[in-house]
Parts: structure tokens; sequence; C-alpha cells
């Protein structure tokens, strides 16, 4: 799965690598968690836009916001079938902006879990594989949000964890935000393993695990036993 990660990169910068008409007022968030609200991309009419969504998908169908589905996470073998996402990824595919995430990897004889920070080599901001969802309550409040796609760990990812969120290259970016696509099949070819040797993984300090810490600590590399 994937429950934490980064964004730091310059918003204006942001904007120029994923070439998006709009900025947004971003600052510095090295410990990004559930429930928060993200940036996400979308193609809007043609216009590859950013936009703000709660992290954690809440079908259009749900009757209230707490329904009790874990959806911050999409498995790419089942998204295209899981009625949770099912319309979401045939209709509103995004991009998730992440500098780089975490995970947690079990200790043996231990309880606590040693969390490392993954981000890609050239230190480029990556493009999660995400979908949003436009809920309306009976109230008339509305909602936006999003999942991250995940997929079976590659190889630098299996030895501290089995998942990690789908990357997708800059090729596949158009072709992942054409709301007309609706070919499921070659939809999910893009959903694969990123290149383990494209990637890079370091141990951080515990201190991820608490919200309350947010600054460059988060992913700051340790010397690690394991």
């Amino acid at each position: 799965m994937c429950g934490r990660f980064a964004l730091y990169t310059d918003p204006i910068a942001l904007a120029k690598k994923f070439q998006t008409e709009n900025l947004l007022e971003l600052s510095p968030s090295y410990n990004i968690a559930p429930s928060q609200a993200i940036p996400i991309i979308r193609n809007e009419q043609g216009h590859r836009l950013f936009a703000m969504a709660k992290w954690g998908l809440i079908p259009s169908w749900a009757k209230e916001i707490n329904t009790g589905y874990s959806t911050i996470n999409a498995r790419s073998e089942t998204v295209a079938e899981k009625p949770a996402f099912r319309s979401a990824f045939q209709h509103r595919r995004c991009l998730i902006p992440a500098n780089g995430f975490f995970e947690w990897q079990e200790i043996a004889n231990s309880k606590i879990k040693q969390p490392w920070y993954i981000s890609l080599k050239n230190q480029e901001p990556m493009a999660l594989a995400g979908l949003w969802e436009h809920w309306q309550g009976r109230d008339g409040s509305e909602i936006e949000s999003c999942t991250i796609i995940v997929t079976v760990g590659n190889e630098l990812m299996q030895p501290i964890h089995d998942r990690m969120p789908v990357i997708l290259s800059p090729e596949h970016w158009d072709t992942w935000l054409d709301s007309a696509n609706t070919n499921k099949q070659g939809l999910q070819t893009l959903l694969n393993q990123y290149p383990a040797e494209e990637m890079d993984a370091w141990p951080v300090s515990t201190v991820v695990n608490s919200l309350r810490h947010n600054g460059e600590g988060c992913i700051g590399r340790i010397e690690h036993s394991g």
C-alpha cells in the first residue's frame, strides 16, 4: 500500500514539470497522510489542470462520507472491477505528484517497523497513478476525493514491502488522463512496476510515524543495521 508521501518541489517548477495550465499555492510537505487534501492533475476539456482532492476516495453512490471503505489505495489487479473504483477508472483518472513515498519494513522479532523513503534516483517529482471522484451529500455538500493505485513491489521494494504505488512515465501521462479512453485492458497495461534501477530507497527516522512531524527530517537518511 501507499499510506504516506512527500511533495516539496516548488509549485512553479511542479507546474512546468507536469505542463499544467494553472498553479496551486502549495507549501512543502514531507509527511502527507490519508484524509488530507492533496494536489492531483487531471484533464479538463483538453486542459491539464491542478486540483485539490481529499485522499481517500468516496464513491459517488456512498450515502455517507464515512462509508467504512478503505479507499486510500486501489489494487491495480482489481481496480477496473471493484464497485468503489470502477466508474472512476473508466472516466476520472488523474496523476498525483510526489517527490517520494514511505513504506514500513517489518523487523524480525520486533514490534517496531522501520520506515523507508523511496524516490526516483534523479530526484525528479514522480507521477503516481490515481483516480478521483465527485461526491454530493443529501444536504448539497460536495467533496472531491482520490485514491492512489498500487501494484506488486519491484526488486527494490520487495525487501521493504510487497506493494508499491504505480509510477507512470511521462510518455503515458496523456493516455492515462484522457477521459475519452475507455479501453480497460489498454489502461491496465500501464499499471506496471516502475524500473527498480531508476529508483532509490533509504531508511529514515521513526519521527515520520507521527503527523506532528512534517519537516525535512522525515526524509533524512539514517544508519540502518538491517
